[in-house]
């Protein structure tokens, strides 16, 4: 079983946690995936309730939901891993806007899901407040909000707040306005991933649990427990494929951290304001992100753990004291108010970096392996569009999901260490250097540059 303490929400989950069935001996199946994450999961549901004579079957180490999926924000945002500029320059800007449209609808279709299957995720579609905290900041926010306008997006997908209205929703110090997106929920992300795969068995996939896939490939995933054949087999293991062998340059684990409140009165969220629970950050380089919760806490995490040697995946790796002390200065600098408050979780996860920074989805017909990943912590609604998507890959249609311009994507692979280890952790010290700079009202244009060298992000 387990342990509550792999985070908050783990801890307040709808279920006991306890582990399924393993895989009993060998078996022959239609589609077998690998990984019970939201990715693996979001495919068997919609291969199902499409076809459902397919006899599907899901293969996961632990339990489901035990990585990213039951440990993130729960920000079910319409952020996609990859720049529309980036998207555009490659597919034209017609594609480009189809993509971030369907990342828009993607978030209802979350929504419809879990009412129709009754799983209670703590759906609040209150949207994101990006404010500006230092005039930096508000340079870079309101240059983003020209960009998404220069795409034909108007104020019924981005919208300027200034000073006075951002501080009626979100009462952090300072707030010099806001970036508003109304595409965004915050959720409860374990009882969305538990009530997902409980809804997979209804519908007649099943799920193995404590069965490590040893090797993956063409037709077969192979097991302690047995071998699975199947006419089609998917990747959805994420972070976790860097753990599997002669994979460790295909993505990196970056680590998150996040830490949770005790919950906190009213009178306190009179102040702190988020009262429809829309999602929040700030416009810094290393990024930050939070929610006010169901029942009344801050989650609040961050990106400012190490990158570790090797493309390691480790249970330490979750909980790195100074980090959690750092988030901890940083929610209260921009909430006071909290300085009292208990924290009472603390925990992190790793998520999946391509070498290009941008998420792909796709199925090799030749042999019948399908993947989807890489979605650089953006993942709890882009894994919808995967898993429908993949469904209709698998399936022969084509839709306007199969002629998105992620689909068939190729990451190049990371350089092999140490250079991974140097560039990755040096970019991301020159992020927090120009977070500083930019505190002290200085422009640091020049490390900007070098950062985007060394990490490729497009």
């Amino acid at each position: 079983m387990v342990a509550p303490a792999l985070s908050l929400w783990h801890d307040t989950v709808d279920d006991d946690l306890s582990p399924r069935p393993q895989l009993p001996g060998d078996i022959d199946v239609d589609v077998a995936i690998v990984g019970a994450g939201f990715t693996g999961l979001w495919t068997a549901y919609y291969l199902r309730w499409r076809d459902p004579t397919l006899r599907v079957a899901v293969i996961e180490q632990e339990i489901a939901g035990f990585g990213a999926s039951g440990r993130n924000g729960g920000w079910c945002s319409a952020l996609f891993a990859g720049s529309r500029e980036h998207t555009a320059k490659v597919h034209g800007r017609v594609a480009a806007v189809a993509l971030q449209r369907a990342m828009f609808d993607t978030i209802d279709e979350i929504g419809r899901v879990a009412l129709v299957e009754g799983i209670d995720c703590h759906f609040a579609k209150g949207g994101t407040l990006s404010v500006a905290t230092l005039p930096a900041h508000l340079n870079r926010l309101q240059r983003e909000l020209k960009e998404h306008e220069g795409y034909g997006f108007d104020e019924d997908d981005y919208r300027w707040l200034d000073a006075d209205e951002a501080g009626k929703q979100i009462g952090t110090t300072p707030n010099l306005g806001a970036l508003y997106t109304p595409h965004c929920a915050a959720i409860h992300p374990a009882r969305l991933v538990r009530g997902l795969a409980r809804a997979v068995e209804r519908h007649g996939a099943h799920i193995y649990e404590g069965t490590r896939a040893l090797g993956v490939e063409s037709k077969k995933v192979r097991t302690a427990h047995g071998t699975v054949n199947a006419e089609y087999v998917v990747w959805a293991t994420e972070a976790f494929t860097a753990t599997l062998p002669g994979e460790a340059r295909s993505l990196v684990p970056l680590y998150s951290l996040m830490i949770a409140t005790e919950p906190l009165d009213d009178g306190f969220w009179d102040g702190a304001g988020l009262s429809d629970r829309p999602t929040f950050t700030d416009g810094r380089h290393m990024l930050i992100y939070g929610q006010r919760t169901a029942d009344g806490r801050f989650a609040f995490g961050g990106r400012g753990a190490p990158y570790h040697f090797g493309s390691k995946v480790k249970p330490a790796f979750d909980r790195d004291e100074r980090v959690f002390g750092r988030l901890r200065e940083t929610l209260q600098a921009l909430f006071p108010a909290i300085a009292d408050a208990r924290v009472t979780h603390k925990w992190g996860g790793a998520v999946a970096v391509p070498r290009d920074w941008y998420s792909t989805v796709g199925l090799d017909r030749s042999t019948g392996l399908g993947w989807a990943g890489g979605y650089v912590g953006d993942g709890v609604a882009t894994t919808n569009l995967a898993g429908r998507t993949l469904a209709d890959l698998v399936l022969g249609l084509d839709s306007e999901l199969t002629s998105l311009p992620w689909v068939g994507h190729r990451s190049p692979r990371w350089e092999p260490e140490p250079f991974r280890w140097l560039g990755i952790n040096a970019g991301r010290a020159l992020m927090g250097s120009m977070d500083r700079a930019e505190a002290r009202g200085r422009n640091p244009r020049l490390r900007a540059s070098l950062a985007s060298k060394l990490l490729g992000d497009h």
